[in-house]
């Protein structure tokens, strides 16, 4: 399953600061995050994109400048189907962006999309997510009434001065769990800790859903 990144800070950091250790994350997975990735961050509060189907660890990261805002991810196609640059996230639907990671089995909403996620970003939006928190957590209650079995459902909704970020699984807590690094003027959201960062990092809860507000 994918890997994903969100930052937010109260000055600009430079995105190869964290793309690199994150691109580390995804080289050394136990599954293959290869399947090409996609970086969102906010400037003039406007969502600016890049999307590549090459691995994050073999791509430029040296080209992203500064920014205070950011979300990172990259793929673990399912079954190695739908491996195209259009699928990679984070999806954007201004203001909001969002990035997943995890598997829903006999999951029955009915939105359209290109793949499950995208599909899923659409569910959110459409029953309360773009509403904050509780939106999110009224719509998060919706898919896990509507799905047979949740793998996994670890996601980034990011816009309008906050992130909602959930974590929630059903099996290998190693891998599924959601670390979150908090200092003085930064969160960093990540599928794990930074490589030789595991002080400072505290796991997120099974079934957590939290609102992280930007610093302003």
């Amino acid at each position: 399953m994918c890997r994903l990144l969100a930052i937010t800070s109260a000055s600009p950091v430079a995105l190869e600061d964290h793309l690199r250790p994150f691109a580390e994350i995804a080289r050394t997975s136990r599954e293959f995050q290869g399947h090409g990735w996609g970086c969102a961050w906010q400037d003039e509060g406007v969502w600016r994109t890049s999307h590549s189907i090459s691995p994050v660890w073999e791509d430029d990261l040296g080209r992203f400048g500064r920014a205070r805002v950011v979300i990172a991810h990259a793929r673990s196609a399912f079954r190695d189907e739908g491996i195209a640059v259009e699928n990679n996230m984070p999806f954007v639907e201004p203001p909001l962006a969002f990035a997943f990671n995890g598997e829903l089995r006999g999951v029955r909403i009915a939105e359209t999309g290109r793949i499950g996620a995208e599909k899923l970003f659409r569910f959110l939006l459409a029953h309360g997510g773009a509403e904050g928190l509780e939106g999110v957590r009224t719509a998060v209650r919706l898919v896990g009434q509507r799905t047979r079995y949740i793998r996994a459902m670890n996601f980034v909704l990011g816009g309008d001065g906050r992130f909602v970020v959930g974590s929630s699984f059903g099996e290998d807590a190693d891998y599924f769990t959601v670390h979150a690094k908090r200092g003085s003027g930064l969160v960093v959201v990540c599928s794990a800790p930074y490589p030789g960062e595991a002080a400072g990092w505290t796991p997120m809860a099974n079934g957590a859903l939290e609102e992280i507000p930007w610093f302003s």
